[in-house]
């Protein structure tokens, strides 16, 4: 058995010259330059990263606590301050975030709102994957709505035809960090009784009237992979102001137990071996009790260690994203063959991406478009799954749709997007707009 002397004078004079060290190692390995427009790369997304970031990260592999600990703790306690709810509690992922944030909603501890095999939630078609996938996953169909072909949300407008007797939940994302309507969602969902699930993975610090995205609904998720506002490499979290469904989120994230204790501890309830649940004896300790049928997707602290620091950062990062947007927007808006996005009335766009949509009679399509600009080292994506009706992963899925979707076509055959994260500026966004002049005059479509 070891001993543990982290706390003694000697281990801590050395984790001081440790992370002196890393310090050191990240001025020497990492520098800023300026960008050389054809030479260097302009990448959709990226991990944008300091000293401290590289300090705090191995400040905790010096734990050596492997699991969620006291960075976690932190992280949990301050995002939830910033982002404006009650509870924020960390997962793997965004996409696990938003399986927990739909299957807590099966708990039998909801009662008649529970979410039950054949229930319907309402979702966007144009999209990710990880938000429409957990309905599935929870034996839940889901209920596609089309597109808006100015913020690429869905269309609210057909709230009320999607509606039957077994929906029981609204799951939305904030497309590209850009606003929906989420007052006009909120008021669909109080008036039928429905679950409010704001899928804000891409839309952190995104704002309606002044007030954060995520905190209209029941229950936000957010994801933390480097391509998002704020990175942990892998990490996410569920979102909520209720500690009810806190308890229920952790049960399913945490094996599906009953007890709430946190990693290393112990008896938090004061009852431990005091419980009779189900069919269990009468003193069954209740750390192997479970009441939900659940996972493990916690993160580790050293995720969340680098989460800590890097929220202290998360503004200025937002303040660039949206710097970088508003020169695409103006560099981009002679040309009259590409639609650009919009913003709702009272709503600012966090832009985890600026989308582009190419218009019927351009003088190039999309995919030679993208093709171009690929050429010119200047990354894209397509939106996402485009019109997911139309992924091979959905041929035998059970689902209804609100029309035929005409619009999420549309983004399928037409739209990409390009990136606007701090790690690039205004010298990239030129450069953007350059080579999409270059892309239409090349010699393949000239001649």
């Amino acid at each position: 058995m070891r001993h543990d002397k982290s706390q003694g004078a000697p281990a801590k004079a050395l984790r001081e010259q440790i992370l002196k060290a890393v310090g050191e190692y990240y001025a020497a390995a990492y520098e800023e330059r300026e960008f050389i427009p054809g030479q260097d790369p302009v990448p959709v997304s990226g991990r944008v990263f300091d000293a401290r970031d590289m300090e705090s990260l191995v400040d905790s592999a010096l734990d050596f606590w492997l699991t969620s600990g006291r960075f976690s703790e932190e992280f949990e306690r301050r995002f939830a301050r910033w982002f404006g709810v009650r509870e924020c509690m960390l997962v793997n992922s965004g996409s696990s975030a938003n399986l927990i944030a739909v299957v807590a909603l099966t708990s039998p501890e909801l009662g008649e709102r529970r979410l039950k095999p054949g229930d319907e939630i309402i979702t966007a078609a144009a999209g990710f994957p990880t938000t429409v996938n957990p309905i599935i996953q929870a034996g839940a169909v889901p209920v596609f709505l089309d597109a808006e072909l100015s913020t690429y949300n869905a269309d609210l407008s057909q709230l009320e035809a999607a509606l039957t007797e077994k929906t029981k939940a609204v799951i939305l994302a904030h497309t590209l960090g850009n606003p929906y309507d989420a007052r006009r969602v909120r008021d669909f969902c109080r008036e039928h009784k429905l679950w409010m699930i704001e899928d804000t993975c891409d839309a952190v610090g995104a704002t309606l009237d002044g007030e954060q995205v995520g905190t209209f609904g029941d229950i936000a998720t957010v994801s933390f992979y480097p391509a998002h506002h704020l990175t942990m490499g892998e990490g996410g979290a569920v979102m909520m102001r209720s500690p009810r469904l806190r308890k229920i989120a952790e049960s399913f994230r945490d094996w599906g137990r009953d007890c709430w204790c946190q990693p290393g501890k112990d008896n938090t309830c004061g009852k431990r071996f005091d419980w009779q649940l189900g069919g269990l004896p009468h003193g069954y300790d209740h750390k192997y009790t479970y009441s939900h049928i659940g996972y493990n997707l916690k993160l580790t602290d050293m995720q969340a260690a680098v989460g800590v620091t890097q929220l202290d950062k998360v503004d200025d990062f937002i303040a660039q994203r949206k710097a970088n947007a508003a020169v695409l927007l103006k560099e981009l808006s002679r040309f009259s063959w590409l639609a650009l996005p919009s913003e709702i009335e009272g709503g600012k766009s966090s832009w985890f991406g600026f989308p582009i949509r190419v218009l019927p009679g351009a003088p190039i399509t999309r995919d030679r478009l993208v093709q171009e600009l690929n050429e010119r080292k200047i990354g894209t994506r397509l939106l996402f799954g485009g019109n997911l009706v139309h992924q091979p992963a959905y041929r035998d899925v059970h689902y209804r749709t609100v029309g035929a979707l005409p619009h999420a076509d549309d983004i399928m055959t037409n739209v990409f997007w390009i990136g606007t994260y701090p790690g690039i500026g205004a010298a990239e966004m030129r450069y953007i707009a350059q080579a999409i002049e270059e892309a239409v005059a090349a010699p393949s479509l000239a001649g």
